[in-house]
Order: C-alpha cells, then structure tokens, then sequence
C-alpha cells in the first residue's frame, strides 16, 4: 500500500485535530484510506459480463470468427462439426474471460470499470465500518466524528456519532467536504485533510463547545490505512 503522506504532514493533521478540539468537546478522528475495497466481485462481474456478450455475438454473427479461425489453419470453406463449433466458442468466452479478468489487476483499469454507485456504497460503508470501530459510542457525550478520506476512490465521507447526528443536519457537513476535496484535487492531501478538520472542528464548536473538564478521548493522530 503506498503511503500519501510524510511524517510532517502526519503532524500537521495531528496538529490541526488539536486545535480544532480546543473550542469543543466533540472527538475527531482521521482516516486516510488507499482504497475501500478490493472490489473482486466487479471484476469477476465485469469478465463474466463480456465474456458471455463474446458468446452472444459469435452466436448473432458466426461467419467472422468462423472465417476467422479457419484463416489460423490455413483452411477455407471448411466444414464444421458441432463439437468444434462449441469448442471455439468455449474458448472465445474463456479467453475473453481471462483477459478481462486479468486486466483489471491494473489499478488504473479496475478503478475505471466501477460504477460510480458502487463506489460510493462501499466507501460510505467502510467509513461507517471505521467509525463503528474507532469512534461510535467512545466519547462520554457521544461526540465523535469520522472524517474519512479514500484515495483511491476520490470520495470522502464525514460519519458523526449519534448526539451530533441529532444536532446537525447531514447538509452542514458540505463545505467540509468541498474545502477538503479541492485541496486534495490540488495534490495536497494533508492540506486538504486540515481544512476539513478545520470546518468540522468549527461545527463541533458552535454545537458542542468545549467544558473545563472536558478530556481528550480519542487519538488526535491520523490512521493511515
């Protein structure tokens, strides 16, 4: 897995989730993600898909491949045994495939072949699957926020516990979201990462302002994932 940022940007994350947490009592966490999933189930899909739409052409259209794999033998107008034909049809689905399958080891392609959906499903449901983890339910007050970022994918996603949830409507977390998004289109991640922390910080602070004895709960550091 490559990593985003250097032991500086990890500290000024780290720093700005500090900062943000002195005028409020809400916890933020960080997540920066390569990928959200493996999405081994697309490219199967994807390779079964055009594998059977091979089949389904060679059927509408036999004369092309027939001709085709007659050229390979050197053999014209030749007579084919039911056997054969299934046989070459068996082995354009198969290779078709495989190759589609393989083709998609390559991030660049793999990526390109999922759905923007799908996408954004799994990233919202890997960052819920985070904040169920490292974040619901562990602040006294039930204040915890997930700001969650997907490189990959280029999607973000902010997942607020319960109390903050009832406070806050989901609409308030966009400018995050943007001021985060159009750092990190720019190349600067952890610019981004800080921005967003920034205004979420903002939010907490204006809903849930920070008490004498309020205690840091959970981690200031950014988990690289």
């Amino acid at each position: 897995m490559p990593s985003y940022l250097s032991e500086t940007d990890h500290a000024k994350v780290t720093q700005a989730v500090r900062t943000a947490e002195e005028q409020t009592s809400g916890e933020i966490v960080t997540v920066l993600a390569d990928r959200s999933d493996g999405y081994s189930d697309i490219a199967l899909s994807w390779a079964a898909f055009l594998a059977f739409t091979v089949l389904t052409l060679a059927a509408l259209f036999p004369d092309p491949p027939l001709r085709f794999y007659a050229s390979l033998h050197a053999t014209w107008n030749a007579e084919w045994s039911p056997g054969e034909v299934f046989a070459m049809a068996s082995g354009m689905g198969i290779l078709t495939f495989l190759v589609v399958w393989l083709l998609q080891f390559i991030d660049a392609v793999r990526f390109a072949m999922i759905p923007r959906i799908v996408k954004r499903n799994r990233v919202f449901d890997r960052a819920v699957s985070h904040f169920k983890v490292g974040a619901e339910r562990r602040t006294h007050g039930r204040t915890g926020v997930l700001l969650y970022l997907s490189m990959r994918e280029h999607r973000a996603e902010i997942v607020a516990d319960e109390t903050i949830a009832q406070k806050v409507d989901p609409e308030v977390w966009g400018e995050a979201m943007v001021d985060m998004l159009v750092q990190v289109k720019k190349g600067d991640i952890a610019g981004g990462l800080v921005a967003g922390i920034r205004d979420v910080g903002a939010v907490l602070a204006e809903h849930f302002p920070r008490q004498e004895d309020d205690q840091n709960e959970l981690p200031d550091r950014l988990i690289e994932l």
